[in-house]
């Protein structure tokens, strides 16, 4: 049976599906989890701590798919996390935003200001770089075979399927599914000549001006 706190934040996930985030009311979180609002304040505090919870809660799940995705062979554990990236990106809207850092209108945000927690007692969001650096460093934990380098190139290479979807691409994802394997073939090929690090970018995060809300 979920908790208190799991049925409010799968409450809001509700109130969230038919209408703006700026418009649902604490009141009406609690009554669709059949608790009292007081047990809404006790859990987060504020409507920005229940905001927070639910980014928290939506990385986290995306950070456990991560891990479940590093389970696969070690050759295809790149191209797997790259996979999930962008199917949780595409079923989620609030794991799309937090890996783009775009928030479409109607989505809540979270608050970095200094002292900003998600939920009472909780830790902020992490920010979009923060999240893909969390990503690349276990993926080269458990693949040092792969490196660091060849694990940003998939990630990056998927969150630019997730920004931009590869026309035409069907529920098996299978083009860029492709996309990520060659990427990761020639980064295998080159890392030995020293090519593949001359041309590497920071996990600084992608724009906040690309992308938009997936559908729901």
């Amino acid at each position: 049976m979920p908790t208190a706190r799991q049925a409010l934040l799968d409450a809001a996930l509700r109130a969230l599906d038919d209408r703006p985030w700026r418009t649902v009311r604490m009141i009406d979180v609690a009554a669709l989890a059949g608790v009292s609002r007081q047990t809404l304040y006790n859990e987060f505090g504020t409507k920005g701590g229940l905001a927070g919870a639910l980014l928290r809660r939506a990385a986290d799940g995306y950070l456990a798919g991560v891990d479940r995705a590093l389970t696969a062979p070690a050759p295809d554990r790149p191209a797997a996390v790259a996979l999930w990236t962008v199917r949780a990106a595409r079923q989620d809207a609030l794991v799309k935003a937090l890996l783009t850092g775009h928030w479409s209108e109607g989505l809540p945000r979270p608050d970095r200001r200094p002292g900003s927690q998600g939920g009472m007692g909780g830790r902020p969001p992490p920010a979009p770089g923060e999240l893909l650096t969390l990503v690349r460093d276990r993926m080269a934990a458990v693949s040092p075979e792969g490196g660091a380098g060849r694990c940003e190139i998939a990630l990056r290479l998927a969150l630019s399927c997730v920004i931009v979807p590869v026309p035409g691409d069907d529920a098996t994802d299978s083009r860029a599914l492709h996309l990520v394997r060659e990427a990761s073939r020639e980064a295998s090929r080159t890392a030995g000549t020293g090519q593949a690090g001359a041309g590497r970018v920071g996990l600084s995060g992608p724009s906040r001006t690309a992308g938009g809300r997936s559908p729901r």
